[in-house]
């Protein structure tokens, strides 16, 4: 069991993957809601507008922009940047092109996403024997 203290509220709880407890998710949960309806009644509002009129911080709307769930409509009005190479974005942490160059890079990375049994079955079988040799040497 992994517990730790939530970096929002500071209580215990359970970590599940996310770093802020199951409380503090419900609030944000509501805010965005509370967003999302701004926004669905006012299309196009400025950030400073919908802090204001809804009450949830800039920041928090920034980061539901970060996030992938709220998008930038209007292309004069992009406020992000692309955590890598700078250009402007609608939404999420990086470009299109970006996401494009770490999808191939990671997959570079890991043999090109390739199963290692298929890189030839001499190369595989040989390297299969040589681990066997080695763990009945212990």
């Amino acid at each position: 069991m992994d517990i730790r203290n939530c970096s929002n509220c500071g209580k215990i709880y359970n970590y599940d993957g996310f770093n802020i407890c199951i409380q503090c998710r419900r609030d944000e949960e509501k805010l965005f809601q509370k967003v999302k309806e701004y926004l669905r009644e006012n299309p196009g509002a400025a950030i400073p507008e919908i802090s204001e009129e809804t009450e949830v911080e800039s920041s928090k709307i920034i980061e539901f922009l970060r996030q992938g769930r709220l998008e930038v409509k209007d292309a004069n009005n992009l406020i992000l940047e692309c955590e890598r190479c700078e250009a402007p974005i609608r939404t999420g942490r990086f470009c299109d092109k970006c996401m494009v160059e770490m999808d191939r890079e990671f997959k570079g990375s890991i043999g090109g996403g390739r199963d290692p049994r298929d890189l030839g079955s001499g190369d595989f079988k040989r390297k299969l024997r040589a681990g066997e040799r080695y763990r009945k040497r212990r």
